[in-house]
């Protein structure tokens, strides 16, 4: 009768050719079974042959499963089956899922009551919408392999504490779920803590990433401090760094060296402002280190063909430079409405060039016709450069007051800061009539 130590060696014997067997067979697929060698594997071909053709299925190829050869250590029935249905009920779509599991393919060792479920519950809990679940996963699936007591918990729990609200965390994952990722120590408060000694109020630091969480990716050391030399080295004013970024931060993250250098050559040619000029065009706007040299080109020809001269362009571009994103359609209508209608001497717009970035039917038309209804005569700032309200009261003064000018706030875009910390009195306008301000009088 053969003792219990003759079957325990039979069974290693057996286990070990049924092993060899199944790495022949890998192998005849084209598949490196090396790393195989401390994984449990399944007793025969048959079920490793489902497993292979189960993620070809998918979408796999042998390249992918060579990639990470480990998931085939994944059960059929065990693993692979209860993750993928998981994810596809959070939201991942069916096409979508052998493309998932080549991005992440350990995902497919997870367990889903104990690791994935947990970190779903956790994202819902930052107010991810439940639709976005999927998307989020999709551009960042290795959350799905992080601990809820590390990073994640703790990238929040500092955004929170510099001023972001906590209404706003789900939204920026949504929108750049890298940076539950991110080390506070190491990555998220050094980038913090360099923008607020340039002079960035964290509360608007704190807007800023609400609204663009992706710089939060943009690397201190290779990106940001060398794009802030750069802005210097171009002539931007060092206490007006924390502006130039407040306006754009998406400055940080630009090539920006060779932008600010085409640019710079492209305004000078065109307009002959020289390097300090530019650089005082970039501070009041720095989104025109992006812009399309197309795009400002037609501003500029716009206005010289209407017979204004070459330094007269050039001063109304130093003093508004959001002239050169205009649309020439609105441009067009707002300069015969005040050759036309106006009759006013076309100097009044170089002393004010700021005429043509308010909206013709909402503000420049309803106020011309007060004033003419009422017999005044006056600038163009002094109708133009004030609230509706502050409007109003000077229509029912007995006299024009000096302009003198308030605080003002530098804008290079929109009337629109992050938070809304300065609202336009022309809420009800079109985003077609909404036109670009260089100042907000208060």
């Amino acid at each position: 009768m053969p003792s219990v130590t003759w079957g325990v060696v039979q069974g290693k014997k057996e286990k070990l050719v049924n092993r060899v067997k199944i790495c022949d067979y890998l192998k005849t697929l084209g598949i490196i079974p090396d790393e195989l060698e401390n994984l449990e594997l399944p007793s025969t071909v048959e079920v490793m042959s489902e497993r292979v053709e189960f993620l070809q299925k998918l979408g796999l190829t042998i390249d992918d499963i060579n990639e990470y050869p480990l998931m085939l250590g994944c059960s059929v029935r065990k693993n692979m089956i209860p993750v993928l249905g998981y994810l596809e009920k959070i939201g991942i779509p069916k096409l979508k899922l052998g493309e998932f599991v080549k991005n992440y393919p350990q995902v497919l060792h997870a367990s889903v009551v104990v690791e994935l479920a947990p970190v779903i519950k956790f994202l819902r809990g930052l107010d991810v919408e439940k639709q976005d679940i999927g998307y989020v996963l999709q551009k960042y699936p290795e959350l799905l392999g992080f601990k809820l007591e590390g990073t994640m918990s703790t990238s929040v729990a500092y955004l929170v504490s510099i001023g972001v609200s906590p209404r706003d965390i789900g939204p920026m994952v949504t929108q750049y779920p890298y940076y539950l990722g991110m080390r506070v120590g190491t990555v998220i408060k050094p980038l913090v803590d360099y923008l607020v000694s340039l002079g960035l109020p964290k509360k608007i630091l704190a807007r800023v990433l609400e609204k663009r969480a992706y710089i939060l990716g943009y690397d201190l050391e290779e990106t940001v401090k060398p794009n802030v030399d750069c802005l210097i080295s171009f002539g931007i004013r060092r206490e007006a760094i924390a502006s130039v970024i407040a306006q754009y931060p998406q400055i940080l993250g630009l090539p920006l060296k060779a932008k600010l250098s085409s640019q710079q050559y492209f305004f000078n040619l065109k307009l002959k402002i020289d390097p300090d000029g530019f650089a005082l065009v970039i501070e009041k706007m720095p989104q025109i280190a992006s812009l399309n040299q197309r795009v400002l080109t037609k501003p500029i020809e716009f206005l010289l063909a209407r017979g204004l001269p070459l330094d007269d362009v050039a001063k109304m571009v130093m003093k508004c430079p959001q002239l050169v994103a205009l649309r020439i359609e609105l441009m067009k209508k707002s300069y015969y409405y005040f050759k036309s209608e106006m009759g006013r001497p076309v100097k009044e717009l170089v002393e004010f060039p700021e005429y043509f970035t308010y909206s013709l039917e909402s503000r420049i038309k309803p106020r011309y016709l007060k004033l003419q209804s009422k017999g005044i005569r006056c600038s163009l700032n002094w109708f133009l450069n004030c609230s509706d309200q502050r409007f109003e009261e000077r229509l029912q003064g007995d006299y024009i007051e000096s302009e003198s000018l308030g605080p003002s706030f530098c804008m290079g875009g929109k009337l629109e800061l992050p938070g809304n910390d300065i609202v336009s009195d022309e809420e009800d306008v079109s985003d077609d009539e909404v036109l670009y301000r260089r100042t907000v009088s208060l």
